[in-house]
């Protein structure tokens, strides 16, 4: 059974470290909203192996192949969606992709990448609501054993780390209206529907507010 219809099309972003569950929360979310799911195609980069194993010289390859295939999945088919009447729910968003790279560029190829990327964000349209699931790094760790992709199993405890603060950084809901704070210590929304919806209310208010109140 759907959700009520907001009184607009929307754009909702599920952000998060890796792990945290944004694609299985999304995937629950475009059946409730009867929207249309987007899924990062995050198994698609060759690069991304290769920078697990030695990040300093694949960290730009890496990089540029996710901000060139992130900018051409959103820019073909999110504003479409939305000119059709149609909803949108996605596991990521633009913006999580100069978190990674301030992570893992330094110096000229921060600087080149960084133009690249402020050039295509304005081409984009911008989220309604970012949904920011957070959760405390032995828990990801452990749904990122559960799903087990091969290339995950190795990343470093503090690499995470860096992650989640560099997340706390940029999606500050104190500095953003735009973000919706999740707090997901101890919740298994995919398992026991009590937690699903604690985290359903909470967006289907908070996205609400911003059609109804946009900044």
């Amino acid at each position: 059974m759907t959700e009520p219809s907001f009184h607009r099309p929307f754009y909702l972003v599920v952000e998060g470290v890796i792990g945290v569950g944004k694609t299985s929360l999304i995937q629950r979310l475009a059946r409730l909203f009867g929207a249309e799911a987007l899924y990062e195609p995050v198994t698609e980069n060759p690069f991304l192996a290769k920078f697990y194993q030695d990040p300093a010289r694949y960290a730009f390859p890496t990089q540029i192949f996710f901000l060139v295939t992130r900018y051409r999945q959103l820019a073909r088919q999110v504003r479409p969606l939305l000119q059709q009447g149609r909803s949108v729910v996605a596991d990521y968003g633009f913006l999580k992709d100069p978190i990674f790279a301030r992570l893992n560029l330094q110096g000229d190829e921060w600087d080149v990448y960084w133009q690249l990327y402020e050039t295509l964000d304005e081409r984009l349209p911008q989220p309604d609501l970012i949904v920011y699931l957070r959760a405390p790094l032995d828990q990801i760790q452990r749904y990122i054993a559960r799903r087990g992709r091969e290339f995950e199993r190795n990343i470093p405890r503090d690499y995470l780390a860096r992650l989640a603060q560099a997340y706390d950084e940029v999606l500050d809901p104190r500095k953003r209206d735009d973000v919706l704070l999740l707090d997901t210590t101890g919740l298994d929304f995919v398992h026991r529907s009590r937690d699903l919806k604690t985290l359903v209310d909470a967006i289907r208010q908070a996205l609400a507010r911003r059609l109804l109140f946009p900044a």
